[in-house]
């Protein structure tokens, strides 16, 4: 018998277990991020390795909703010009049109609703 191969989005519908290191890392705003699960895969949300770089661009989004699980590190978190100290077990909302940076050392999981359209990334020079 044959062996059955799901497309991505077909395979996280059924359930799937994905490891961190085995994704490719591409850069973001707040670093360099390894989109674990992503728009492409068709699940509800989008989920994000991110290790935040000490120089993070300010950015918001307008239709995104985000929540930074912070692992490990210590830094600080801006949400609209308030500087927050953050640290491993802390988790950051960030709702539609908050403008923000998270600076430190810093490794997060990033819960992104919906997935990340990186259309909807507004980067503040």
């Amino acid at each position: 018998m044959g062996e059955e191969r799901a497309t991505d989005g077909e395979e996280v519908m059924r359930g799937t277990v994905r490891r961190i290191a085995d994704v490719n890392a591409v850069d973001c705003p707040c670093g360099v991020a390894r989109r674990v699960f992503s728009r492409e895969d068709g699940g509800p949300v989008g989920i994000h390795h991110v290790t935040i770089s000490e120089d993070a661009q300010r950015h918001y989004h307008k239709h995104t909703t985000e929540y930074y699980v912070v692992l490990e590190g210590h830094g600080e978190i801006e949400l609209n010009e308030k500087r927050v100290a953050v640290g491993p077990g802390d988790v950051v909302f960030i709702p539609p049109y908050t403008r923000h940076a998270a600076r430190g050392k810093l490794k997060i999981i990033n819960v992104v609703y919906p997935p990340l359209d990186t259309a909807d990334e507004f980067v503040e020079e």
